[in-house]
C-alpha cells in the first residue's frame, strides 16, 4: 500500500527529529562521560642533579586536566644517597646506579601500567657545569652512565643534560609564580591573570651557584640575561643570571684559599679563620682546596697535605674577608650592576629565597620576617658565641654546624652588597623552603616547560572545543523540537483527504 504525500512528509519530518535527537543525545552522552567521570593521573619524574647531592621528585596531575593550573602536586621527594653525580668522576658508572633507590620507590607510587607514558627527565646544574669546564669528556661519561641506567626503565626517558645557569633561574621562576597562581588562576567562575606587579622573584643558593630571578621594572639591557616566555597568551621578559662559584660550598672554600694566603702561621700549618667559632678546630685536607677550579690552584701548591684550622669568631674579620671574594670595583660607578661587572638592573617586587638560603636562615630562626636589624644582630651574636657552648645549644647536629656562622654573614653580604637590597627591601624577601605544598626549585618548571603542561594560549581558549561541544547540541535540540512541531503539524493541521 502506497503512502500518501502526506504520510510521506510526516515520516521524514519524524525520521529527521528523531536522528536529530539521537545525535543531540550521543554528544551529550560523550561530552558528560568526560566531565563527570573521575580523572586518571599522569605522572612526572624529574632529578635534580646537584653539586653536592641529587634530589628526586614525582609530581601528579589529573590527566584530562594538564593544561590547566595549580593542579600538578607533589607526591615524592627523594633525597639520593652519596654526593652529586660530578663527584663521580673517576667511576662515572656509580652515577647511574646511585639513582636506582629513588627511581625505584617513585615508580612504586605509579600504577605499573602508566610506567611507560611517565615522563622521566634529569637535569644536572653547576657541579657539572663546573665539570664540564674542567673536563669535558670526564662530564660526557657521567651522562652517558646516568643515561644508560635510565634507559633500563619503563618509562620514557627525556634525556639527561646539563642545564644553563640562565635556564635554572628561569624554571625557578616557572616553578613559583605556577605554584602560588601567579600566572593565571581561576576565581568566580572565570580563569583571569593577575597583575603583573604580583609575579615573584626568585632567590636560588645551591652549593656551586647562586641565581637570581625578578621581572624587572624597565628593558633589560644585557640580552644574556634576559629569559622570554609566552605563558596563557601572556609575554614575560625576566631578568635572571646564574653566579657560578658563589654557591654556598664554594664560597667556603674559595674563603679558605684566601685566609690560607693571610691567615697562616709561620708553620705553614695552622690557619686562624675569623668565621669559625673561638675553641673550633679542624684538620681539613688541602686537596679540597686543588680540586675545585673555583679556587687558585695556586694557593695550594706549596702547602702540606693536611690544614689545621682554627676559628677566631670575629664576625667583623669574616665579613672583610667574604667581601674580598667579591669584585665590586668592577662596576665602575654603573648604577645597574651587581658585582664582578655582572649587569643587573634595579630590585622590584617581592621575592622568595630558597634552598641553602632557607637552611641557614631557618636553622637560625630567621624565617618570620625579622627586621634587618634583628637578623643582623641575631647572626653576630651566633658567631661570637664560643664553640664549646654551640655544640651544647644542639646537641646532634653536628653535621654542618661549624659552618652556619659563615653562610649566614655570607647571605647578608651577597644581598645586600652583592644584589643591592636595602633595609626597605629586605621585608620583601621570604625565605621559604616550599610553597604551595611543593619544594621550590627549578625542577618543576623544567618539567612544565618538556612536557608542554604550561602552554601559550589562554584557558579560555582551551575550553572552546567543549563549549563547541554543546553549541551544537543546543542546535541539535532545537532542530529536534523544530521538526518534531512541524511533523505535528502536518499531522494534525494539514486538511483530511
Amino acid at each position: 500500500m502506497s503512502l500518501s504525500w502526506k504520510e510521506r512528509v510526516f515520516m521524514a519530518l519524524l525520521g529527521a527529529a528523531t536522528a536529530s535527537g539521537l545525535a543531540m543525545l550521543i554528544l551529550i552522552l560523550v561530552e558528560a562521560t568526560s566531565v563527570l567521570l573521575p580523572a586518571g593521573t599522569q605522572f612526572g619524574i624529574v632529578f635534580d642533579a646537584g653539586s653536592s647531592h641529587t634530589s628526586l621528585f614525582l609530581y601528579r596531575w589529573p590527566a584530562d586536566k594538564e593544561n590547566n593550573t595549580g593542579l600538578v602536586s607533589q607526591a615524592l621527594a627523594c633525597r639520593v644517597e652519596g654526593p652529586g653525580i660530578s663527584s663521580y668522576a673517576s667511576n662515572p658508572a656509580q652515577a647511574g646506579e646511585s639513582l636506582k633507590g629513588c627511581l625505584e620507590e617513585a615508580l612504586g607510587l605509579i600504577p605499573e601500567a602508566q610506567h611507560q607514558e611517565t615522563a622521566l627527565f634529569l637535569g644536572a646544574t653547576a657541579g657539572m657545569r663546573l665539570l664540564s669546564q674542567k673536563n669535558s669528556s670526564q662530564a660526557r661519561d657521567i651522562l652517558a652512565a646516568v643515561t644508560q641506567v635510565l634507559n633500563q626503565y619503563p618509562v620514557d626517558f627525556g634525556g639527561a643534560e646539563v642545564l644553563a645557569g640562565r635556564d635554572e633561574g628561569a624554571f625557578a621562576w616557572i616553578t613559583i609564580n605556577y605554584v602560588l597562581g601567579r600566572l593565571v588562576k581561576y576565581s568566580s567562575g572565570e580563569w583571569i591573570q593577575p597583575a603583573e606587579g604580583t609575579l615573584v622573584g626568585t632567590l636560588d643558593l645551591g652549593a656551586t651557584s647562586t641565581q637570581i630571578s625578578f621581572v624587572p621594572a624597565g628593558p633589560i639591557l644585557d640580552q644574556s640575561t634576559q629569559a622570554t616566555f609566552c605563558l596563557y597568551s601572556t609575554n614575560y621578559s625576566i631578568y635572571t643570571y646564574s653566579h657560578l662559584c658563589y654557591g654556598q660550598d664554594q664560597v667556603l672554600s674559595r674563603l679558605l684559599a684566601a685566609l690560607v694566603q693571610v691567615g697562616m702561621d709561620s708553620s705553614k700549618t695552622l690557619v686562624h679563620h675569623p668565621c669559625y667559632h673561638s675553641g673550633y678546630q679542624a684538620v681539613l685536607p688541602v686537596s679540597t682546596l686543588r680540586s675545585s677550579p673555583c679556587t687558585h690552584p695556586s694557593a695550594a701548591l706549596e702547602l702540606p697535605q693536611n690544614l689545621t684550622v682554627q676559628g677566631t669568631g670575629n664576625p667583623n674579620a669574616c665579613v672583610a674577608a667574604i667581601r674580598g671574594l667579591f669584585n665590586f670595583s668592577s662596576c665602575g660607578g654603573q648604577r645597574e650592576c651587581a658585582f664582578d661587572g655582572v649587569y643587573q638592573p634595579p630590585l622590584r617586587g617581592h621575592f622568595y629565597a630558597f634552598s641553602n638560603f632557607y637552611y641557614t636562615f631557618s636553622f637560625l630562626n630567621l624565617t618570620s620576617r625579622q627586621t634587618l636589624s634583628t637578623v643582623n644582630t641575631t647572626i653576630w651574636e651566633f658567631c661570637q658565641r664560643p664553640w664549646r657552648l654551640v655544640e651544647v645549644s644542639y646537641p646532634g647536629q653536628e653535621r654542618g654546624l661549624w659552618s652556619f656562622c659563615t653562610s649566614g654573614l655570607y647571605i647578608l653580604t651577597l644581598l645586600l652588597e652583592g644584589y643591592g637590597f636595602t633595609e626597605d627591601t629586605w621585608p620583601s624577601i621570604e625565605f621559604q623552603k616550599q610553597a604551595g605544598g611543593m619544594d621550590i626549585g627549578w625542577t618543576l618548571g623544567y618539567m612544565l616547560n618538556l612536557t608542554g603542561m604550561v602552554p601559550a594560549e589562554a584557558p579560555a581558549q582551551w575550553r572552546a572545543q567543549s563549549y563547541g561541544i554543546w553549541t551544537a547540541g543546543v542546535v541539535f535540540l532545537v532542530l529536534t523540537i523544530v521538526t518534531t512541531l512541524g511533523a505535528g503539524a502536518v499531522q494534525l493541521l494539514w486538511p483530511q483527504e
